[in-house]
Formats: C-alpha cells, structure tokens, sequence
C-alpha cells in the first residue's frame, strides 16, 4: 500500500519521467518510471528497517545513496489479525520478492486498472505470504498458506471451455493452441501485469477486473512478478506451476524460465497434460 501511494501520485502527477532501461529477451523496450523508483524505495526500506536480518529482493535496483527512513510499529490492523495464525521461522530462511510496479508499460499507456503493486514472504524457497494491491482502487487480496486470507476462489468455472487470461503480447501465440486443445469456444483475454492475472482467478469485488479460469505465460518471467500470485493461489489450494508442471523455487535466480500455468479449483495436472506444445516456446 506504501508504494502504492507513490505509484498512484506519480501517475496522477503526471511526472512518470519513462525511460528504457533495456529489453526483454523477446526485444521488448521495458520501461522505467518515476513511480517505480520510488514505489521500490518506500517498500524496500519499510521491510528492510522492519527486518534487517531477512533477504529482500526486488525488481529495482536499491540506490543506497539515497535511502529512506520508513518505519513500521509492528502492529497489525485488527481485521487481519483476527484472519492470521501467526508463525515463527529463522530470519535466514525467509526471502522476499516485492515487485514496486508491475505492469509498467501499461502504467506509461495509462492503463491503470492492471497495475499493482506486490510482496511475496517465500520460506525455504516455497511462497506462504502473498499480498497483491491495486493502487488506483485501494483494492488489496493477501492471503498466507495455512494462515488465512482476505479473498477467495471465484465457484464458477468450465472446463470445456475455460477462459484464458494471457500477456498482451502473446495473446496470439496462445490463442492458437488453445483452441486446438480446448476447441473454438476458448475465450481469450488479453491483459497486462502478473498481478492482475492472477486477481482474474478470484472473487474479486473490482469492477474493472476481468475473470478468467487458467493464466498462462508461454515465455521467461521474473519471479517478484509472479511470487505473490503463487503465494495466494497456495493458500487457497490452487496452482501456480511451469508450463510441464514443476514447482517454482523462490530462492536462487531471480528468472523462472519454464513459463507458467495458473489455475484454481481446476484439475491443474489434466491442464498440463492438455498444453504439451506451449512449453517448447518458454525458453525462447
């Protein structure tokens, strides 16, 4: 919510300050905006002063020439606490991935409603804590494996026919094997951010949030973009896996590089075993 604050002023400002900062391995320009770098500073700096002891790691490079004193007192709003079972680990086997801005490129082409911001608490390299927050509604779903959350399944879904929720830049490439696979009334939906894909799979009371029944990401992605969604899918027992169906660490490297398939209340593995063809273009 912190560095949602920054990204929405930054945005209504209109100070976005966008630069390329290089390309993703398909050759896409990626973008950098005033509401990233200091959306990733506020966040960066509440959990590191929080917990010092605890590995962070973040989509933007920390400057720490210019760092921030942003403090928490530790207390838990109460409509939480009344959800959590709290519990306790070593600091050293806690990593977190925070993701200041995900959808950027939506974010520079105003877009708002796929941008979020997100933080993920992975524990011996498995996601437990996932919070994914929209800053342009204030709407925030978090969820903690086998602790509780604030959100839930969507109860509605077809098999037959499931509605795909894919990047905008491949929806094209999805499309066309997934109508081969699920045949031509498979509906395809566009959209931009992880984060946002990931809220299509829920009950989520937003008005402009699409619903789908499977996301699927046929390329690399890094894992502060897909932590959090992994996280909150876990809790409330659904999957978020590659594309051949193995779990992602969220220790290591900050790239996943088997793609992914997403889904809930869904027989995730018959999914798989439906999109054989999908996994040969993760890589690429």
């Amino acid at each position: 919510v912190r560095g949602g604050e920054e990204v929405k002023r930054v945005r209504e400002g209109n100070v976005l300050n966008a630069k390329a900062k290089g390309k993703t391995r398909e050759g896409a320009e990626e973008q950098l905006t005033t509401g990233d770098l200091l959306s990733n500073r506020r966040m960066f700096y509440l959990l590191k002063g929080a917990f010092p002891a605890v590995q962070i790691n973040s989509e933007e490079r920390v400057d720490t020439a210019d760092q921030e004193t942003v403090s928490w007192d530790h207390s838990i709003p109460e409509d939480i606490k009344q959800k959590i079972q709290p519990k306790e680990v070593p600091a050293e086997s806690v990593t977190v991935w925070i993701d200041p801005l995900d959808a950027t490129q939506e974010y520079t082409e105003d877009l708002r409603q796929y941008v979020t911001t997100m933080v993920c608490v992975a524990v011996n390299g498995k996601p437990v804590i996932g919070v994914i927050h929209k800053p342009f509604s204030s709407y925030t779903a978090w969820a903690m494996v086998d602790g509780g959350s604030n959100v839930k399944a969507r109860s509605s879904y077809n098999e037959k026919t499931p509605r795909i929720i894919v990047s905008r830049s491949h929806a094209g490439k999805v499309e066309q094997v997934a109508r081969q696979t699920f045949g031509n009334k498979t509906v395809i939906i566009p959209a931009g951010g992880a984060g946002y894909k990931v809220l299509a799979l829920l009950d989520v009371p937003e008005k402009n949030q699409e619903e789908a029944d499977v996301y699927i990401h046929v390329t690399y992605i890094k894992k502060w973009d897909i932590c959090a969604g992994n996280a909150v899918l876990r809790a409330l027992g659904g999957h978020m896996t590659t594309l051949t169906g193995e779990e992602i660490s969220y220790t290591g490297s900050d790239g996943n590089e088997g793609g992914l398939i997403a889904s809930i209340n869904m027989n995730h593995k018959a999914l798989i075993e439906k999109l054989p063809d999908l996994e040969k273009t993760s890589h690429k």
